[in-house]
């Protein structure tokens, strides 16, 4: 059985961890919350070091230092990232649900999923200072 099979996130090396990644760029999207329900809505607009080509973050290894906000998926508490869209790999693996069937995991293909039009690259674009992400918001990420 593959390794995201029999093991919890918490179980996973850090390689198998960042394997689990299919590339699709909708975490690096800016979300709003309301304050009032809780929800979160995904706009069309994505982080600066998204490169929209590749659906993959332009200075990975620096994101944190570069982008204070971005979001560390490896936390102890998967919990907390329910927001995640419903095909995110760390999102099913946690909720106990299989891979899909254009994940590069089970593709052998790192470009699988843009392959499968399951990225941003399609409608997304960089977010401007002076967008108002309101008027971006696609609720069908949700």
């Amino acid at each position: 059985m593959a390794f995201w099979q029999t093991k919890s996130l918490a179980e996973m090396s850090h390689a198998e961890w960042e394997s689990l990644c299919d590339g699709c760029g909708k975490c690096c999207l800016h979300k709003l919350e309301d304050e009032d329900s809780g929800q979160i809505v995904f706009t069309r607009l994505a982080c600066e070091q998204l490169d929209l080509a590749s659906c993959r973050c332009r200075h990975y290894s620096e994101r944190n230092r570069l982008v204070p906000d971005c979001l560390d998926l490896h936390q102890p508490d998967f919990s907390q990232f329910h927001w995640l869209p419903s095909t995110c790999a760390y999102r099913l693996i946690s909720e106990g649900r299989p891979l899909p069937e254009w994940h590069p995991l089970l593709t052998g293909n790192r470009y699988s999923t843009q392959a499968a039009g399951k990225t941003v690259s399609r409608f997304a674009r960089t977010a401007q200072a002076e967008d108002d992400p309101e008027d971006y918001i696609v609720a069908w990420l949700t």
